[in-house]
């Protein structure tokens, strides 16, 4: 049986990083660049072999890839805590940008902006989570923060933490926010009810709730665009 070759053996144009240093980033493949963050395969796989393996368990979806836990990425096969760490911090990193793409200097004038805004942090989750969107007197965004977490089907919103918070923050309106992992952005009764309370009781500290967001996928539904504010 032929020896395979290692990184080190292959032709210096070949190797990801020297690629990547000589012609950029954008000429490495997924499992390459995948191979660079790792920076070491295993006895019997090249750091390569081993991007394309955590793609393959990925579902050949770099979106799905960015949603597997340390835990979930610990079962592949030759990855590591340390390596599934690595994987886990640049998949973090990059929900971060990307919904950082939107200066939160700019005012939040849609529920298609703040949707853009929210949207990559909570899109892709295999459960629900619950966020709060802290707005000034400009419609400017303040902060976001995760107010809950939930299972498959449900997250808990306390009220009295949403208007705490708001206080605090010296925040003129608040934007509900969770998401429903089924894909389905349809609101349920619960959502109604949580929707209700909250815009009562933020009344009556002068907080106006502009909106509540449902995430799903790579649409929305927004309560104040379909006229249930």
């Amino acid at each position: 049986m032929k020896e395979k070759l290692t990184i080190r053996q292959w032709k210096e144009d070949d190797r990801p990083r020297e690629r990547m240093i000589k012609l950029g980033a954008e000429s490495l493949s997924d499992a390459e660049l995948i191979a660079v963050l790792l920076g070491s395969g295993t006895k019997n796989e090249t750091a390569v072999d081993l991007g394309r393996t955590v793609i393959n368990a990925a579902g050949n979806n770099l979106r799905s890839l960015t949603n597997m836990s340390v835990d979930s990425l610990k079962k592949i096969k030759g990855i590591g805590p340390t390596k599934a760490l690595v994987i886990t911090a640049v998949s973090e990193l990059t929900r971060r940008i990307s919904s950082e793409e939107v200066k939160s200097s700019q005012q939040i004038k849609s529920s298609e902006y703040a949707a853009k805004i929210i949207s990559p942090v909570l899109r892709d989750l295999s459960h629900e989570e619950c966020w709060v969107m802290y707005l000034n007197r400009a419609n400017r965004l303040i902060a976001k923060e995760r107010l809950s977490k939930g299972g498959v089907s449900a997250t808990v919103v306390d009220v009295k933490i949403v208007v705490k918070n708001a206080l605090e923050k010296l925040a003129s309106s608040i934007i509900l926010v969770h998401n429903h992992p089924s894909g389905n952005p349809t609101p349920g009764d619960a959502d109604k009810v949580q929707t209700k309370a909250l815009h009562e009781a933020a009344l009556m500290f002068d907080i106006t709730l502009l909106d509540h967001l449902i995430i799903a996928g790579d649409t929305y539904f927004s309560f104040s665009d379909q006229g249930l504010m």
